[in-house]
């Protein structure tokens, strides 16, 4: 028969033992909504390739890469400077914004604040807001946009265009233009006259990604 008073001293001593071994701590797991960037760049100037062919020269204070994120995406928070280039190196376009977001997957630029383009052509664009798709090859806006060519200026509250901006639609505008041809000559019986241009809205709306 055990008795109590022999196995006591056991007891105290495993006690003490569990006492004196020490804890570990662990922290929770990291939700990868939580996660920060991946690359952070500062004072970046740098030319981006597509499909092999160098295509465009990126200008930002400040670049993040975060592949985490659904969906990826690159982020430039302090504003952007975008050179387009045509094979020859030529400019054929440059586009600068206050903020832009880059979906990799997508292939899909949303910039925002204080959007300004202009075009080999001499066309000018400006908006708080323009998404370019790179799979479609089109711009649009849902935001009061301006448009000016050395021909005409429009105003409206929708705007979409191929990539070049050489065909390009808005909706809701009001603008004007120089009529070519005798009827410029001004002189002080026919004065000279500005049309009034008016576009439609285009049937099928490009889709507002989801922003997270």
């Amino acid at each position: 028969m055990i008795h109590l008073r022999n196995i006591l001293p056991f007891l105290l001593v495993a006690f003490i033992s569990a006492c004196n071994k020490p804890k570990e701590h662990t922290a929770p797991a990291i939700n990868p909504r939580d996660s920060v960037s991946m690359m952070k760049s500062f004072g970046v100037n740098t030319l981006i390739s597509d499909s092999g062919v160098m295509k465009y020269r990126i200008v930002a204070e400040r670049w993040e890469v975060n592949e985490v994120l659904n969906p990826p995406r690159w982020i430039f928070k302090r504003g952007i400077f975008m050179e387009q280039f045509v094979q020859s190196f030529h400019t054929e376009a440059y586009v600068q914004a206050d903020t832009a977001y880059y979906y990799t997957i997508k292939k899909l630029w949303h910039l925002i604040g204080n959007v300004r383009v202009k075009t080999v052509d001499g066309l000018r664009f400006n908006s708080e807001e323009l998404y370019w798709d790179q799979n479609r090859h089109e711009l649009y806006s849902y935001c009061f946009s301006r448009v000016i060519t050395p021909e005409r200026e429009l105003q409206g509250t929708y705007f979409t265009s191929d990539e070049r901006m050489q065909h390009y639609t808005v909706s809701n505008s009001v603008g004007s233009f120089q009529k070519n041809g005798a009827d410029n000559k001004k002189d002080n019986n026919n004065p000279k006259t500005d049309t009034v241009a008016s576009d439609s809205t285009p049937k099928r709306a490009p889709i507002v990604p989801r922003m997270k």
